[in-house]
């Protein structure tokens, strides 16, 4: 019996929600990593940042698999699926995402706890910079596979969408490692 693969939609679909399920998983373990940390517990809090590391790693493997597909497909099928008439909004992003939002604002609650960590918590922090980085990294290059460096962004339409990726990284990284320390290839 031969199994038909699924469609371009379908793996674009349900590997967003595995990402977006791991996005959850980051919120939890950055909480928790922050609690401890406020609790002096660092053996707990390097467990939990380290957990959060993997995800961040496991984010960047679903977005490698959600884009498991032909650029002609995502041009044909995808791009096409996150503009107007198929959504209302003409300016769409996964920045929308409650999810997203939400890690976001805890990263920003956390810089100062990210700028002072114990000297206990440097390697765990260190890998943690380092898988966002790899994430960050996957994410332009899904972009760039589909849509080039030199293409609009969806959200903002008079910005490349590959610079607005690295700027996004750079402001994420200026959240989660605002000394600089934790990551050596840090620009």
């Amino acid at each position: 019996m031969t199994v038909a693969p699924p469609s371009p939609s379908r793996i674009w679909r349900e590997f967003h929600w595995a990402f977006f399920m791991n996005v959850q998983g980051l919120v939890l373990c950055l909480r928790r990593f922050n609690m401890q940390v406020h609790e002096e517990n660092h053996a707990e809090a390097d467990r939990e940042l380290r957990a959060a590391a993997v995800l961040l790693r496991t984010s960047a493997s679903s977005m490698d698999l959600a884009a498991s597909f032909s650029k002609a497909d995502y041009e044909n099928t995808i791009r096409v699926s996150m503009t107007p008439p198929s959504v209302e909004s003409d300016d769409f992003s996964g920045l929308m995402s409650f999810d997203h939002a939400v890690l976001i604002q805890v990263w920003r609650e956390m810089k100062d706890v990210f700028a002072t960590l114990p000297v206990e918590l440097h390697d765990a922090h260190t890998e943690f910079v380092a898988a966002y980085k790899y994430l960050a990294e996957g994410h332009v290059g899904v972009c760039s596979r589909f849509v080039g460096s030199d293409a609009g962004s969806l959200r903002y339409g008079d910005r490349k969408a590959i610079d607005t990726l690295q700027r996004f990284e750079r402001g994420r990284l200026g959240m989660i490692d605002p000394p600089k320390k934790g990551c050596p290839f840090h620009k």
